[in-house]
């Protein structure tokens, strides 16, 4: 599924990706189906990059906000 969604992201010339973990705030919110080790998001970071992505953030941690501040 992620590599599917990575390939209709560059259909429409998207180049910009971020890839982060969804980390469950509270025992009220959905639960982690899977947790990813940094060596999946490396992988996933070398897949998109090698799609066309010219700016991968990639890793457990990772947010949209992440570098925010980095323009261009």
């Amino acid at each position: 599924e992620i590599i599917e969604a990575l390939e209709e992201l560059r259909a429409v010339d998207c180049d910009r990706l971020t890839l982060g973990q969804y980390m469950r705030p509270s025992l009220e919110h959905l639960p982690v189906q899977k947790y990813w080790t940094p060596e999946e998001f490396e992988e996933l970071g070398a897949i998109a990059r090698e799609m066309g992505f010219s700016h991968v953030r990639s890793g457990p941690l990772v947010r949209s906000s992440y570098h925010a501040g980095e323009a261009g």
